[in-house]
């Protein structure tokens, strides 16, 4: 059986506040909305988080 996702909608996405890491070389980002602190520090190498915007994937 053959499915297609040619026909599919593309996923709404929404602006969303995130802490994002500081180091260049580390991908670590996390969603405002999930945590508790006002300062974020990346779970991923230690170093001090920042906030930002990203287009994200809305949940249904």
């Amino acid at each position: 059986m053959y499915y297609s996702r040619k026909n599919q909608e593309p996923p709404v996405q929404e602006e969303t506040e995130i802490w994002e890491c500081t180091k260049e070389e580390c991908k670590g980002w996390m969603r405002k909305d999930f945590s508790y602190d006002s300062h974020q520090k990346c779970p991923l190498c230690k170093s001090q988080m920042k906030t930002e915007k990203r287009l994200i994937d809305k949940i249904s």
